[in-house]
């Protein structure tokens, strides 16, 4: 396969997959070795997408550390379907759930958990425009909640969380769609984590659930049989047809991890790429973070201009350098580089050049 015309991709989702996955799923896609068929045909139920799917799941407890107790599910809909079946499922009538806003995707899930009972918003730090974090001291937390949600980074301002929070004996949910094996994983303090796989783990079309046992079989008898965790543990995430196709090539992306020195290699590589791209924000002056440094994203990183005009500019000729995906989401402006897992370092430092270079011409 050639590499010559692929470009940078800054994108915030789909992100960037390793090409070593690419170009064996390009192998592989028209027939799988001794197989005959190309994935996206094989029945779900047979022996081979059985054995697709257990090798997933087992690397992904393997990379992780998942234990016996907690369940690993492979679902559909997107973190954006999470945000209604963890409610529908843990939020029992009478019960609150407390909710930790930082970011547009921390609103989201809040919005839609107030759709099935009740919410108790705990921080919410939009009166910074989602630039930092809350004092986890402080938090309005209810006692006896149902869980508390957080997000654990926002890809559009480009706050992440650290370390992973715990709230004494509630329960935790966290969405961590866009930074999930990105680092290390303590999976021991969560009730129930849950990612869309297009940042870090794969391609879009599949969610990862990670879920405690003791958490599933809570739901309601009304609830809709699709909706119910418990469906999907009884029935190994095949009780309907999965995205095979996606499944598959988060496996191939798994085993991309455990080639490249596991969650804790990535962990290091993903700061040093953060590193040198914050380090050029903060040289002159010339790019201001949008972040507050004590929760700047690994993933991504957002930064603006000292004009609007300038960063049209900067957009635009990043693009035809191929830099692409750049701008910023309207709500933050500027610029967002999203440097997911399976960026090159070597593409960070492609993007500290061109930014040099743009500031001796323009500033």
């Amino acid at each position: 396969m050639s590499t010559v015309n692929r470009i940078l991709n800054f994108s915030a989702g789909p992100g960037i997959l390793p090409l070593d996955v690419l170009e064996q799923a390009q192998r592989d896609f028209v027939a799988l070795p001794g197989v005959g068929m190309s994935v996206s045909e094989i029945s779900h139920r047979s022996k081979t997408f059985e054995a697709i799917i257990g090798e997933c799941e087992a690397d992904i407890r393997s990379l992780a550390g998942i234990p016996a107790n907690y369940h690993v599910l492979f679902l559909q809909g997107g973190a954006s379907t999470q945000f209604a079946q963890v409610p529908l499922n843990l939020l029992a009538p009478g019960a609150t759930a407390d909710y930790i806003v930082t970011g547009a995707w921390g609103e989201k899930a809040a919005k839609e958990a107030k759709k099935v009972g009740t919410v108790n918003v705990a921080a919410n730090t939009s009166a910074g425009n989602f630039s930092d974090l809350p004092d986890l001291g402080a938090l309005s937390l209810t006692p006896g909640a149902a869980y508390v949600h957080y997000t654990s980074n926002e890809t559009i301002q480009g706050v992440e969380f650290k370390s992973e929070p715990t709230f004494g004996d509630t329960p935790v949910v966290c969405d961590t769609s866009s930074n999930m094996f990105s680092k290390p994983l303590d999976i021991s303090k969560y009730a129930l984590i849950y990612a869309g796989a297009q940042k870090n783990l794969g391609p879009a079309g599949v969610t990862l659930v990670i879920v405690r046992d003791d958490l599933v079989g809570k739901a309601p008898a009304s609830l809709a049989t699709m909706l119910n965790y418990a469906t999907h543990v009884k029935e190994k995430s095949l009780y309907n047809t999965p995205p095979c196709l996606a499944i598959y090539l988060v496996g191939l992306v798994m085993k991309w991890l455990k080639a490249n020195g596991g969650l804790a290699a990535m962990g290091e590589r993903n700061e040093r790429k953060a590193a040198k791209l914050y380090a050029e924000i903060d040289r002159t002056g010339f790019f201001r973070g949008h972040a507050a440094r004590g929760c700047r994203s690994n993933m991504n990183v957002t930064f603006r201009l000292p004009t609007e005009e300038l960063e049209g500019k900067f957009a635009k000729e990043a693009t035809a350098a191929g830099l692409d995906g750049l701008k910023g989401h309207r709500s933050v402006g500027g610029m967002r580089a999203s440097i997911y897992n399976a960026f090159p370092e070597a593409g960070v430092d492609t993007l500290v050049s061109f930014m040099q270079e743009f500031e001796k011409m323009t500033g």
